[in-house]
C-alpha cells in the first residue's frame, strides 16, 4: 500500500478510523463502537478509557485485517464530539465518567451563568450558555460533587483525551476549546474573567493549539499496545462540526453546510467573529488556520425519522420508509410535523419545548406522516439559514452531508424549502476526512487546506430548486414559523405530567 494518513473520527456511539492516501482516497476504513450510560433521566454520560480501547480496536484492525502497513501511516489526527467534560486527576487519571455533549443536567448551571454575566458572556465567547456546553457542565460538578472538583486537575474534550492517550501530550485545539465557552473568541486566549466570575483556576484548563500542531509521536506504550510505530506523527485535530465541514469542502462564506445526523447543523464558514448573531447561532473557530464558523442545531434531525419508524413503522425497512414518503405530495396532504421530539436549540433555545403533527385527518397514511417529518425536520434548517439571510448572507449553494444526501427525496426537499441549489458529495466520509486533511496539510503534503480539498473533495450532484415547489414551500413556511409560538405553551405545561 500507500503511504497514508489516519483519520480518527470519535462520535457519540462509535469510533471511525479511516486510513486515507496522498490523493484522498479512503484505502482502508474500520469502526467499533462504545457504550452510552443514561444513569438518571437526562444524563449522558461515558467511560473516557473505553473511546482509547475501541479506537485502539479500529486502528489494529486497520493493521492485521486490512493489511496498513504501520511503515506506511505517517500520521493521525482526530474529529471528535464536541462539548463533553473529560476530568483528570493530577496523576491525569479520569476521575469521573465523561460528561456528554447531550447531557442536559445542567439547566440550573444555565440559568447561573446567564444571570450572573447576561450578555457579556455572549460578547466574550459568541455563545449563549446552554446546556450541552462544557462550562455548565464543570458548575455542576463543582456544586454537586465538591470531591470529584478538588480533585481535579486538568479538564479536556473527548478526542483531546484519545490523542494524551497516544502521546502522553495535553493540550486542546481552538475549535473544541470555544465549544468549552470558556474561551474568549476575539483574542482566542483562555477567559480570565469568565474563569474569575465562576471560581475556576485557569490551571485545570489545557494547552490551546492549533488543529495542525504536530504535537509529536506516538509514545513507546501505545505503539505496544497498538503496533503502530513511534515514529507516527499526530496533530491537534479539531471540533467534529469544524472537521465535517472542512471534509465537506466549506471553505468559503458563500457555501453552507446542510449535516443531518442524530441531530441537524447548518453550518457557515466565517472570516471572522460575528457579534450581530447575539448568539442565536453558535460562533467557533474552525479548524482552518485564522478562520470562523457559525452553526444553528436542531437537536432531533435524523433522529425525528428514525424514531418515527421504530415507533409506528418497526418492520418497515428505512428504504421503504423514505421511497414511502416520495408518494406523498409537497406540504404532506395538509399535515404538518414539528421536530422538537428533545427540546430545541436553535433559534430557540428551549428544553422544554415538545413536537407536534398538526391537521392529521381521516385521509392521510403512514406515507403523509413520513413526508411530513423530513419536510417539518427540513423548515427547522430554514430557521436557521433564516439568521444569516437576515443578515444579507451571500449565499450561492448548500452541501449535504449525513442521511439527508442519502436520499435523492431528501436533498430535493432540502433545495426547494431552502431555494438554493444543494450539492451532495462524491465519497462523503465526514469528519473523519477532515481529520485526514489536517494530518495531510500539517505533513506538508499540500501548502494549505485550499489545495487539498481540491484533491480531496469532490461533488457528485446537484438539486436545483423547482419553482413550483419553492412557492408552495414558501406557503407552507410561513403556517411552520407560527408553530412555536403556539405551541411552546402548551408543551411547558404538558411537561407536568411527564413520569
Amino acid at each position: 500500500m500507500a503511504e497514508c494518513v489516519l483519520g480518527v473520527d470519535l462520535g457519540t456511539s462509535a469510533v471511525k478510523v479511516s486510513a486515507v492516501d496522498r490523493e484522498g482516497n479512503v484505502i482502508a476504513q474500520e469502526s467499533f463502537d462504545y457504550p452510552l450510560s443514561h444513569p438518571k433521566s437526562g444524563y449522558s454520560e461515558q467511560n473516557p478509557n473505553d473511546w482509547v480501547m475501541s479506537t485502539t480496536v479500529a486502528i489494529v484492525r486497520l493493521i492485521l485485517d486490512d493489511k496498513v502497513s504501520t511503515s506506511d501511516i505517517k500520521g493521525i489526527s482526530y474529529s471528535g464530539q464536541m462539548h463533553g467534560l473529560v476530568s483528570l486527576d493530577k496523576e491525569h487519571d479520569v476521575i469521573r465518567p465523561a460528561i456528554l455533549w447531550n447531557d442536559t443536567r445542567t439547566t440550573k448551571q444555565r440559568h447561573e451563568i446567564d444571570d450572573q454575566m447576561g450578555d457579556d458572556f455572549v460578547k466574550i465567547t459568541g455563545n449563549r450558555p446552554l446546556e450541552g456546553f462544557t462550562l455548565p457542565k464543570i458548575l455542576w460538578v463543582k456544586e454537586n460533587e465538591p470531591e470529584n472538583w478538588k480533585k481535579t486537575a486538568v479538564i479536556l474534550t473527548p478526542k483531546d483525551y484519545v490523542r494524551y492517550r497516544m502521546t502522553g501530550k495535553l493540550g486542546i485545539d481552538y475549535s473544541d476549546a470555544t465549544g468549552t465557552t470558556l474561551l474568549d473568541i476575539h483574542t482566542n486566549e483562555w477567559s480570565k474573567q469568565i474563569c474569575e466570575k465562576f471560581g475556576i483556576s485557569m490551571s485545570v484548563l489545557p494547552p490551546l493549539i492549533k488543529s495542525t500542531t504536530d504535537v509529536g509521536t506516538i509514545t513507546k506504550e501505545y505503539a505496544e499496545f497498538s503496533g503502530l510505530k513511534t515514529t507516527t506523527q499526530v496533530f491537534g485535530g479539531g471540533a467534529d462540526n469544524a472537521c465535517g465541514a472542512l471534509g465537506a469542502g466549506i471553505l468559503s462564506p458563500k457555501v453552507v453546510l446542510s449535516s443531518i445526523g442524530t441531530s441537524g447543523v447548518i453550518l457557515k464558514y466565517e472570516d471572522r467573529p460575528v457579534d450581530a448573531y447575539h448568539g442565536r447561532v453558535q460562533m467557533e473557530d474552525h479548524v482552518v488556520p485564522g478562520a470562523y464558523y457559525s452553526m444553528g442545531v436542531t437537536l432531533a434531525a435524523g433522529y425525528s425519522l428514525s424514531w418515527f419508524k421504530d415507533t409506528f413503522c418497526q418492520d418497515i425497512p428505512f428504504t421503504k420508509v423514505i421511497s414511502g414518503a416520495a408518494s406523498s405530495t409537497v406540504g404532506a396532504n395538509g399535515l404538518l410535523f414539528s421536530p422538537y421530539i428533545v427540546g430545541e436549540r436553535a433559534p430557540y433555545a428551549d428544553a422544554d419545548i415538545r413536537g407536534s403533527f398538526l391537521g392529521i385527518d381521516a385521509t392521510q397514511d403512514r406515507n403523509d406522516f413520513a413526508r411530513a417529518v423530513i419536510e417539518g425536520v427540513t423548515f427547522s434548517f430554514r430557521d436557521i439559514l433564516n439568521i444569516y439571510r437576515e443578515q444579507n448572507a451571500d449565499i450561492d449553494e448548500i452541501v449535504s452531508i449525513g442521511g439527508g444526501s442519502k436520499s435523492d427525496l431528501w436533498l430535493q426537499i432540502q433545495a426547494d424549502i431552502f431555494n438554493t441549489p444543494v450539492k451532495k458529495l462524491a465519497n462523503e466520509q465526514g469528519p473523519g476526512m477532515g481529520a485526514a486533511m489536517i494530518v495531510a496539510v500539517g505533513l506538508g503534503w499540500y501548502p494549505d487546506f485550499k489545495a487539498c480539498a481540491e484533491k480531496f473533495v469532490h461533488i457528485a450532484e446537484v438539486h436545483n430548486p423547482i419553482s413550483a415547489n419553492v412557492a408552495k414551500y414558501d406557503q407552507l413556511y410561513e403556517i411552520y414559523q407560527q408553530v412555536y409560538l403556539q405551541t411552546a405553551e402548551i408543551s411547558h405545561e404538558l411537561q407536568k405530567f411527564k413520569k
